[in-house]
């Protein structure tokens, strides 16, 4: 998700304005410490045009 909001030069503050949540929302989710729910993560992959797998699903 970091890399695919770099790509349109946006910053943590701005990704958050525009899906309704706070910075601080966006930065947990980056860093892992934070679950979106699945609306959330629908509202950043419309945002980010990407889908859920590009920006969601974790090989492991």
């Amino acid at each position: 998700m970091k890399a695919a909001r770099a790509e349109k030069d946006w910053s943590q503050q701005e990704l958050a304005a525009r899906v309704g949540v706070s910075r601080q929302t966006i930065n947990a989710i980056e860093k892992g410490d934070y679950n979106p729910t699945i609306k959330l993560c629908i509202a950043i992959c419309k945002a980010l045009d990407r889908t859920l797998d590009d920006l969601f699903w974790t090989e492991k």
